[in-house]
């Protein structure tokens, strides 16, 4: 599904496990000589039907698409730690990524949420933007070179706005209040002491922006993580890895 092609468009990004992109192109980075050198993303037991959510088959196709470039990120940090990645770790991590993004998926279809067309021509801008393209018609046709054609960007699109509305449904008003932004700060401020680095932290003011958009963050992902507890728990799932 390409899912890790469509990066920057809000909290359903990290709902769809969408990992591998980069800030200056649809594609994420390609793997060096010495990453290719190594151990390859190893998918040789995954089954034909990975999960099954409430009578819905997670596919084999799926999962390898995802589980790939979720292996090549892991790859590219082993290069810095020196850490192999631990496959049977993330195969399982992957497989239950693709049954949380299914249960959000079929509760967007519970609440009958829907995506209007000035919505995803807004997304797709945004993406656009996010990979530091000019225009959408530049972020189509890059998606294009990669065998994503129009219909199915749009089909993508429509999934992760829905999430989003979904995750913002849950989140309700998220405008951090200046106490909340103080204590990020304080925070902030008493990592540094502790890591004893030498660097001077911007003001309060100066870091509000950058504040504000992690608050929010944070309020987003406790809203996810509380929503997909729920819907697990009156759910039929099934992980066969």
């Amino acid at each position: 599904m390409h899912r890790k092609l469509l990066a920057g468009l809000g909290a359903a990004v990290v709902l769809l496990g969408m990992v591998g992109c980069s800030t200056s192109g649809i594609e994420g980075p390609k793997p060096t000589g010495s990453q290719q050198q190594g151990s390859q993303p190893d998918v040789s037991g995954v089954p034909d039907v990975v999960a099954e959510v409430n009578g819905v088959e997670l596919t084999k196709d799926e999962f390898v698409e995802l589980y790939e470039g979720q292996y090549q990120q892991m790859q590219q940090q082993s290069q810095t730690t020196g850490e192999e990645v631990d496959q049977d770790a993330l195969r399982k991590q992957t497989a239950e990524a693709m049954v949380d993004t299914e249960l959000l998926i079929q509760e967007s279809d519970s609440r009958d949420i829907t995506a209007s067309q000035k919505e995803l021509d807004a997304a797709l801008e945004k993406l656009a933007t996010a990979n530091q393209m000019k225009t959408a018609d530049e972020a189509l046709a890059a998606l294009k070179e990669q065998g994503l054609d129009e219909k199915a960007v749009y089909s993508q699109l429509k999934t992760q706005v829905r999430l989003d509305k979904l995750i913002a449904q849950e989140t309700g008003d998220i405008e951090p209040t200046d106490e909340e932004l103080h204590k990020l700060y304080d925070q902030a401020v008493a990592q540094q002491k502790q890591s004893g680095q030498g660097t001077e932290l911007p003001s309060f003011e100066d870091a509000k922006p950058q504040l504000v958009e992690q608050a929010k963050s944070q309020k987003q992902s406790q809203a996810y993580e509380a929503l997909v507890k729920k819907l697990r728990e009156g759910a039929d799932v099934k992980v066969n890895l």
